[in-house]
């Protein structure tokens, strides 16, 4: 069983996934606007089984995403991390709430897990993806030095670019 890591930067703590992140998922799934990118709006019921999914990938997969918590006011604002789903590539991945965007997050966040990938998971690789018309992904996966190598068809039909990213000066 993978032992999870708690990872800190200058104003946020990664931390695993848990019950108590469950007010935070719904603020993002059960909201149209914020989860379009993600499948959403959901049903809660199908909430708390993507949150026991960010867990379990940890166990079944020895990765998974943190959730992303202020450490000034201890909220949980997102999650930050590694996703693969059946049949498609592993991926660096991110949300957060609308209220807790533009602050930076998900570049301190996402620099903290691409170098715990590299440092602590030994991956030769890390990767992002993102539907073409996900402008906000795009300019953050450009600001952390990605780079993009490759376009290819998902099975979901559609073809995303893929950006290989190195690991991060904070």
């Amino acid at each position: 069983m993978t032992q999870l890591a708690h990872l800190e930067t200058e104003r946020l703590r990664l931390v695993a996934p848990t019950t108590a992140c469950l007010d935070a998922y719904l603020q993002f799934y059960t909201n149209g606007e914020s989860s379009k990118m993600y499948g959403g709006p959901i049903e809660p019921t199908q909430v708390l089984a993507r949150l026991k999914a960010d867990l379990g990938s940890w166990y079944l997969q020895g990765f998974g995403v943190w959730v992303i918590q202020e450490k000034t006011t201890g909220k949980y604002v997102g999650t930050c991390g590694f996703w693969q789903g059946y049949n498609w590539p592993r991926e660096l991945t991110w949300w957060l709430l609308p209220e807790t965007r533009g602050l930076g997050y998900a570049k301190e966040a996402s620099i903290a897990a691409i170098n715990y990938a590299y440092d602590e998971l030994a991956f030769a690789h890390v990767r992002t993806y993102m539907n073409d018309d996900n402008d906000a992904a795009r300019k953050l996966v450009e600001r952390l030095g990605g780079v993009k190598t490759d376009r290819i068809l998902f099975p979901d039909g559609l073809y995303r670019d893929i950006y290989t990213l190195n690991k991060v000066s904070a």
